[in-house]
């Protein structure tokens, strides 16, 4: 396997939630309060959110998303702008939404998460045609929603806990048989971030203080690794016209000056191409 590339060195504060729709990536750097679009010729695009931009899921209409806001969920379109969507919580207990994917149904699954990362006020929540429910609470830290190919297994990780659990899907979105998928314990200041699943079962986990990402079996087996120059790895994704190159958002959040003049590129956007592919993106469908 060929080195990972920064193919876009952005200096994201926190790069996040990448996903493949149409023929470009899609992110956000949510400290930075920004979309970005970048595509495989190298054309790139930033947008201004007006908040903490969490996550982006495409909508059936070309140009729409639903978009995670520190304030809830918006539908964000590049010619109307925002347009809030619905308040998931409290804004007293000072969340945000955090990661998110989409399922073959087109639900959308989402977590929140404590602004400050001191509390487990977040959960994990399940969004579709007939509304929002809460499908796991008590967490600080909610990331890597995604789900295997067959649509049968649901994983989730509590980033603090350094957990990735799985839970059975059933056809209807109910979640049951919570149980540990994997440990991630790579070192004390190494923590799982975002995940995605490819088109075999695998997992890839994005490790925080990590420097790259780990391959995970359907058993639960560490098989591969990648190595990044960034510390702090935060999403993985599959896209490219074959959904076989890999790419990763990184941050800049919680280095200091010296660990940032040793890893120029941190908060970069990177790229391999890899041996199998990814599962497609999926649009959220709301009615």
């Amino acid at each position: 396997m060929s080195a990972a590339t920064c193919v876009w060195d952005l200096k994201a504060a926190l790069g996040e939630g990448p996903i493949w729709h149409g023929d470009a990536l899609w992110f956000v750097d949510i400290k930075g309060h920004k979309i970005h679009r970048y595509s495989l010729d190298g054309q790139t695009t930033s947008i201004d959110a007006p908040e903490q931009v969490t996550f982006l899921a495409p909508l059936p209409d070309r140009d729409g998303f639903v978009v995670g806001l520190k304030s809830g969920l918006h539908r964000y379109h590049q010619a109307l702008g925002f347009k809030p969507l619905i308040t998931v919580e409290d804004p007293a207990l000072n969340n945000r939404p955090n990661d998110a994917t989409v399922d073959a149904a087109g639900r959308l699954w989402f977590g929140t998460m404590h602004d400050g990362e001191a509390t487990k006020s977040g959960s994990l929540y399940r969004m579709d045609a007939s509304g929002v429910a809460r499908m796991d609470k008590d967490i600080c830290i909610t990331n890597g929603p995604c789900v295997s190919p067959d649509g049968k297994t649901f994983y989730h990780t509590d980033t603090l806990e350094k957990i990735v659990w799985a839970y059975d899907l059933a056809e209807d979105g109910t979640l049951s048989n919570k149980r540990p998928f994997v440990n991630v314990k790579l070192g004390d200041d190494v923590y799982p971030d975002g995940t995605v699943v490819d088109s075999q079962g695998h997992l890839w986990i994005a490790l925080w203080g990590g420097f790259g990402v780990i391959r995970v079996s359907p058993e639960g087996e560490l098989v591969a690794r990648i190595e990044l120059p960034a510390p702090n790895v935060t999403k993985v994704c599959f896209g490219g016209p074959d959904l076989n190159v890999l790419f990763f958002t990184t941050a800049r959040k919680g280095l200091s000056d010296e660990t940032l003049a040793q890893y120029p590129l941190a908060g970069g956007l990177f790229a391999v191409q890899v041996d199998v592919a990814g599962q497609p993106q999926y649009e959220v469908r709301l009615v």
